[in-house]
């Protein structure tokens, strides 16, 4: 992990948040090539799960959202991890964290008997175990510090929360889109965007963090076919993880969640484990969510959320399969799976092995001296052909050959493109490929 972590920092795929100012503990910011990767991975599911399918449609919600939303989702009562806190140095942890053999539905009696010492000051003096919630709360208006402090009637009405999920804004939309467009069931939303939570102690890089992406669908069926439709979802995740991702099978697990873990709306759950380097962690969840969302937002808003079957006429309010996943564990993933080291002619090489549908170069041109004007005009003209065609093209004439070589490596570029002395005379170029380090002579107009 720390050497992908100085990776990410080195060539600028991640940067610890706020850095400059020393930093703020589960936020990450993304760099030049991190935003190149981080988009195409959000791309490339955006295609697979909605552009190919004539089921899937799109939706953007607000991240404010109205307060009643999490209320009628369970969220201000249940969406909350047991906080423990040392007695003696007042640190506090994730109790499910620090400790081998629980879950998050553990009680003080039980963290007791394990005899936990402190991670910070190694003492075992704990106080009991609280449920923290884990939304962000925020005020929305003109509220001023002393109406917040004192409690005010204007403080309460003007209490919102940064989104946990991006699910809430898709079962919020669920009625304008059977409104306005009248989808086939069963069909799905799906939606892409920020979620915060406020973890007790984020940690891991980015595996837990306070401000992450989401990926997530809804996918709305009869009560009757939950099962079937539950089933395809899983073979897709799987596809998508492997063939569009490139992340080994082998590496993938998945963990069926028991009643007593599931989060409060599900009734069945799969937990899509993978092997990081600090052992295995959910990478993907596949969620059977009944029509507990929709019922709710009936129930609470007096409007009615059932669907009119086209064929049938039959009325009832549909059931939900839910495929969510984070986009910075992807991300993780993903560049787990790529990092490589050998050696190339006796030398030590980092090299990301990155998909090319992910790479965030596909080609790297240079020119074998940039010291000579001939072939840097040649080069660059090679770079403008290549770039009318692929985007994702980078220029290097930094340092000799060699050193540009490794760089590509580090960054995942797979070809390396060289304009040298021969290829003024036949037009030809050198293409050196990533992985196997070989190179070949081709022809310009075959590039």
């Amino acid at each position: 992990m720390e050497d992908i972590i100085s990776l990410c920092k080195r060539r600028g795929f991640v940067f610890p948040g706020s850095d400059v100012y020393g930093g703020m503990a589960g936020t990450w910011d993304f760099g030049p090539l991190g935003v190149m990767l981080k988009k195409k991975i959000m791309d490339e599911w955006w295609k697979f799960f909605v552009e190919k399918r004539d089921d899937m449609y799109g939706v953007d919600a607000a991240i404010l959202m109205n307060p009643r939303t999490w209320e009628a989702s369970g969220h201000v009562a249940t969406f909350a991890d047991p906080l423990v806190e040392c007695k003696e140095c007042k640190s506090r942890f994730r109790a499910d964290k620090i400790a081998d053999g629980i879950t998050e539905s553990v009680t003080t009696d039980e963290f007791l008997a394990l005899h936990v010492k402190c991670p910070v000051c190694g003492k075992e003096n704990w106080g009991p175990i609280r449920k923290f919630n884990m939304m962000f709360a925020t005020h929305v208006g003109a509220v001023l510090p002393e109406d917040v402090s004192e409690g005010t009637d204007a403080a309460a009405k003007s209490v919102a929360y940064l989104r946990p999920e991006t699910a809430q804004g898709i079962f919020t939309n669920y009625k304008n889109v059977v409104d306005t467009i009248y989808p086939s069931l069963p069909f799905g939303l799906a939606q892409q965007g920020k979620a915060f939570r406020n973890e007790i102690s984020p940690r891991d890089f980015i595996l837990r963090d306070r401000e992450c992406s989401q990926m997530e669908i809804e996918y709305f069926v009869a009560p009757e076919t939950w099962e079937e439709n539950f089933e395809k979802m899983r073979e897709l995740q799987h596809e998508f993880l492997t063939r569009v991702m490139g992340l080994p099978e082998a590496a993938i697990h998945e963990l069926e969640v028991p009643a007593e873990d599931r989060a409060h709306y599900s009734k069945r759950t799969i937990d899509f484990m993978f092997d990081y380097p600090n052992g295995q962690e959910e990478l993907m969840g596949l969620a059977y969510r009944t029509d507990f969302d929709l019922t709710n937002i009936q129930r609470e808003s007096g409007k009615s959320m059932e669907y009119r079957d086209k064929v049938t006429g039959a009325t009832f309010v549909p059931h939900v399969i839910e495929p969510s996943i984070g986009v910075e564990r992807l991300f993780l993933a993903v560049m787990t799976t790529a990092y490589h080291e050998d050696e190339v002619n006796g030398e030590k090489r980092v090299v990301l092995k990155l998909p090319e549908n992910l790479a965030p170069y596909r080609f790297c041109v240079s020119p074998l001296l940039k010291n000579k004007p001939e072939l840097v005009e040649k080069a660059r003209e090679v770079y403008a052909k290549l770039r009318e065609k692929y985007v994702n093209v980078t220029w290097d004439d930094s340092g000799n050959i060699g050193k540009r070589y490794r760089k590509q490596d580090e960054i995942g570029t797979p070809k390396c493109v060289v304009v040298d002395f021969d290829t003024l005379a036949d037009d030809t170029v050198t293409v050196r490929e990533r992985d196997t380090t070989e190179q070949t002579r081709v022809k310009i107009s075959d590039l």
